[in-house]
């Protein structure tokens, strides 16, 4: 009726699409916390409003979906390679804002040489790293953050550390370093972890846009489908299992 009318008219809008995410549907899983790590990169580039100065470095991975979302200039590298080309990146275009996001698959195994020298030599960038504890997009394979005993279709009795040795903790081991100014691990499954891993996500920003150096974000996530759970039942496994592995908070900040 008119006055239903009237009333949806005079709703206030307190949420919209982030103007650089692009508008379509989501290219992950159902259930999969990629989407909410898309959203808040996207989110903060519109806030920083440096969306027309952004270029997005995507490995191979779930992450390459990102080429879908981020309505960015954006370059896709080899498998594991994306901080060694958003080092060039950033080297020959300074003032552009460069950023790398990548999954555990990707940054911890082929890739785990060029994240830990780009951090050694503090390049000025941002890395965003989505640790869902597996491989996603090739299959459901055992990745270097697997828990021990989690299941995999190259562990299918689960990861045994005599076997397949311990699940690596990318932020602990490149804390150790002396250049990176920034490193944090954040969760993505609850509403006060996502509003946490949204400050980190700024001050990583905000780091490279100071030309502070380098800064390094890890978002603990799900994969409903490789993990063989409903997306309700992955949250639940991942603060009674992951987030005791992968513990949350701040490793290293220079101020």
């Amino acid at each position: 009726n008119g006055e239903g009318i009237k009333g949806v008219e005079q709703m206030e809008k307190i949420y919209t699409r982030p103007k650089s995410m692009n508008p379509r549907a989501t290219g992950y899983c159902p259930g999969c916390l990629h989407g909410v790590a898309t959203r808040l990169i996207c989110e903060l580039m519109d806030e920083f409003d440096i969306q027309e100065n952004t270029t997005s470095v995507l490995p191979i991975g779930c992450s390459s979906m990102g080429v879908f979302h981020f309505d960015t200039d954006i370059v896709i590298s080899l498998h594991g390679r994306a901080p060694a080309v958003a080092t060039g990146i950033k080297r020959c275009s300074p003032d552009r804002f460069v950023y790398t996001y990548q999954g555990d698959g990707d940054l911890a195994a082929i890739g785990l040489s060029e994240i830990i020298h780009a951090a050694n030599r503090g390049e000025n960038i941002t890395a965003v790293f989505v640790n869902n504890s597996i491989y996603g997009m090739t299959g459901g394979q055992m990745a270097p953050t697997t828990l021990v005993g989690q299941k995999a279709t190259t562990a299918q009795d689960g990861r045994k550390p005599e076997r397949e040795g311990y699940p690596m903790k990318m932020c602990e081991i490149l804390s150790q370093l002396e250049a990176p100014v920034f490193i944090a691990r954040c969760g993505l499954d609850t509403p006060a972890h996502i509003n946490e891993a949204k400050k980190a996500l700024r001050k990583g920003f905000q780091n490279q846009l100071d030309k502070k150096g380098f800064s390094f974000i890890e978002l603990m996530s799900n994969c409903p489908t490789n993990w063989g759970m409903s997306a309700e039942k992955t949250i639940q496994w991942m603060q009674e299992n992951t987030l005791k592995t992968f513990p949350l908070g701040v490793f290293k900040e220079k101020e």
